[in-house]
């Protein structure tokens, strides 16, 4: 009975800790907003049908994604579905991408469910939106290719110092608690890919961080050849 307690007390934190920090991106996306330059006017209507297509091909993305066991752990997963959620904010603005990143996670969810007691699921919010933000807030503060370029270069640096940094403070030990795997044996995994791994910090530094390097790298460059092609059949946006 005491342990039944203690794995629903564990639940609801964790529920609580990821609906607070989802509040908080959206406020602080919302804040930006604010401070930024008037952006290109969209209807409800427009704003809403936009992020739901790109919400919904970000989702189909997620669910192609694929381990790279050279790097790091075959449960931490390479996938492409910041690729839409990017386009939908530097047409919409941050908080647009916010709303695109969060309604991508839920329609996953629904479409396949989870394989990570749902910390994988709240991981890829949260990395995904230090990429993202980071890259629409300089991209719309300054309107140009040279700032979507500089604000994807910023946007993939922040996700893999500030990625890395949460992983190493509460992802990895709340997956450990949440899925039942003891924390030396995930870091026993990052040992048998990089002989260099012998704790938390070194795990996220050999495996994590670069992982995230290249998928922002990657997220970058494909959003970059594609977004001008794109953007005109998806959004009209030189209708």
């Amino acid at each position: 009975m005491t342990t039944l307690w203690q794995q629903t007390l564990d639940n609801l934190t964790f529920v609580l800790c990821s609906a607070a920090v989802a509040v908080a991106l959206a406020l602080a996306a919302r804040l930006a907003e604010r401070l930024l330059p008037p952006k290109r006017p969209a209807t409800p209507a427009r704003r809403v049908s936009i992020i739901g297509i790109c919400s919904a091909l970000a989702a189909v993305l997620h669910m192609l994604d694929f381990p790279l066991p050279f790097l790091a752990p075959e449960f931490y997963k390479l996938d492409f579905s910041e690729v839409p959620v990017l386009m939908c904010g530097f047409y919409l603005g941050p908080s647009s991408a916010v709303s695109c990143e969060l309604v991508k996670i839920v329609l996953k969810l629904l479409l396949k469910g989870t394989s990570t007691a749902y910390v994988g699921d709240f991981a890829n919010f949260v990395v995904g939106c230090s990429l993202v933000l980071p890259a629409t807030i300089w991209y719309h503060a300054h309107k140009s290719k040279h700032s979507a370029v500089i604000g994807l270069v910023l946007g993939t640096v922040t996700m893999t110092v500030l990625g890395s940094a949460f992983n190493a403070v509460y992802l990895l030990p709340k997956f450990s608690e949440l899925y039942g795997l003891p924390l030396d044996s995930i870091i026993a995994m990052g040992t048998a890919i990089w002989g260099g791994v012998q704790d938390v910090t070194t795990f996220v530094i050999l495996c994590v961080a670069p992982l995230n390097l290249v998928k922002g790298a990657l997220v970058s460059v494909i959003t970059m050849l594609l977004y001008k092609r794109v953007a005109r059949p998806l959004f009209g946006m030189h209708r």
